[in-house]
């Protein structure tokens, strides 16, 4: 079993390697997203960016730097088979998720200007915002000195494999299918 932590700036395409991961490599897919999205609607809160802040770095104060993936990686472990967990976002969450075993971390980025817009295309509740607004929830997430607190920039430095998702969809899965024949999951079955 092996469990592949995703993290990455807002908008990269960690959603995109997640579905690569899922339907062509069957991977079981936790989201921390969808976790804080749950807990937001069971305190009724509206759920938008903010509210996702709030209530994981809540969560991990209450809990620990690491309790969000902790949870989910319980959940992946039950399942004997090779999973991801989407939008890792502290150092904490990899430390645990490394001292675990089998973990393998790949980040994502792009262009900020290309990220914004893949973001007004996918158009979920918490992406309805102005560029402005985009770039500061961005600055905001990158760095912190609070182990609770969303350290996306830190995050991406402690990747095992950086991916630059400038470019076509199936650039993206050609580089994401190299890596895992590396790590001898499965082929890569797409041409480049």
């Amino acid at each position: 079993m092996l469990i592949i932590g995703i993290t990455g700036t807002l908008g990269a395409g960690k959603g995109t390697i997640v579905d690569f991961l899922v339907n062509e490599k069957g991977f079981t897919h936790f989201s921390v997203r969808g976790f804080i999205t749950e807990e937001i609607i069971r305190q009724g809160l509206q759920v938008n960016r903010d509210s996702m802040v709030l209530v994981a770095n809540g969560l991990r104060a209450s809990h620990s730097p690491s309790w969000l993936v902790d949870q989910l990686y319980e959940k992946a472990a039950g399942t004997g088979r090779n999973c991801v967990i989407e939008s890792i976002r502290t150092p904490g969450e990899i430390e645990s998720l490394r001292g675990k075993g089998n973990f393998v971390l790949f980040a994502v980025d792009a262009d900020p200007q290309l990220r914004y817009n893949r973001i007004v295309m996918r158009n979920s509740e918490t992406d309805r915002i102005s560029y402005q607004t985009f770039i500061e929830n961005e600055e905001r997430e990158m760095a912190s000195t609070d182990p609770n607190k969303q350290n996306i920039g830190k995050c991406i430095g402690q990747a095992d494999f950086i991916f630059y998702n400038n470019h076509s969809l199936n650039d993206l899965n050609v580089r994401v299918a190299e890596v895992l024949h590396d790590l001898r999951i499965g082929k890569p079955d797409l041409e480049s």
